[in-house]
């Protein structure tokens, strides 16, 4: 096991845990769309991302997010680019276990995906909750918070999907979720990790008082064809 893992996390967690999930080859793979539109090549070799060039849909995009410099090859452009960190758990902090988490499962999809789109914490698709277990807080019955994991890594599980609505927020919802799916990742004998924008001091500093640390920058782009 190899912190390295985590400076192309997309590519390693299809070439691993998550290879199930995944379309490509062995240079370069693509969540199926239906789990979202992350992809990754397994380098800079031109072979390697001409066969990235190949997953990305003639009308769509994907995602790219990795620690190097993103690399393209003729025949992809960069819609967007932005920069953020990847944090690795040190020492989870102490936070008391809030009884009004629950389970989401199948049944509460529509209201993932609903609160995902209203709130933006990262690329969210339909069948994105399959790729972790997801837990949430429910008032009135409503879907008001959820976190859970998405990339998969030997040794290694990402916390994501961090959200609250608008109305929820100021309630300590995303710690007190954070701090559970983190807590659950260690029961395995895993490390949590995450990413978030640089831009999103607030999320930073949270992820910072439950024992977060940056571990390094990371280069994200969506991208078309040319």
């Amino acid at each position: 096991m190899t912190v390295r893992l985590l400076d192309r996390p997309v590519w390693s967690t299809l070439a691993t845990r998550h290879a199930r999930f995944a379309d490509g080859g062995m240079l370069a793979r693509r969540f199926r769309a239906e789990f979202g539109p992350l992809a990754a090549a397994r380098d800079d070799a031109p072979e390697s991302l001409a066969e990235l060039a190949e997953l990305v849909p003639v009308d769509g995009t994907l995602l790219l997010l990795q620690a190097e410099a993103i690399v393209l090859p003729p025949a992809l452009v960069a819609t967007t680019t932005a920069l953020g960190v990847q944090m690795v758990l040190e020492r989870l902090a102490e936070v008391p276990h809030d009884p009004r988490i629950v389970t989401l499962g199948a049944d509460d999809g529509p209201a993932m995906l609903a609160l995902a789109a209203l709130t933006k914490p990262g690329p969210f698709a339909p069948r994105t909750p399959e790729l972790g277990a997801f837990v949430g807080i429910k008032q009135g019955g409503v879907l008001v918070a959820m976190a859970g994991e998405r990339m998969k890594q030997p040794g290694y599980t990402e916390v994501s999907g961090v959200c609250s609505h608008p109305d929820a927020r100021g309630r300590g919802f995303a710690r007190t979720l954070s701090a559970h799916v983190a807590r659950r990742i260690l029961a395995r004998g895993e490390t949590p990790y995450l990413q978030a924008y640089a831009t999103n001091t607030p999320a930073i500093q949270l992820y910072e008082s439950l024992g977060f640390r940056t571990r390094c920058e990371v280069n994200v782009a969506v991208v078309a064809r040319a």
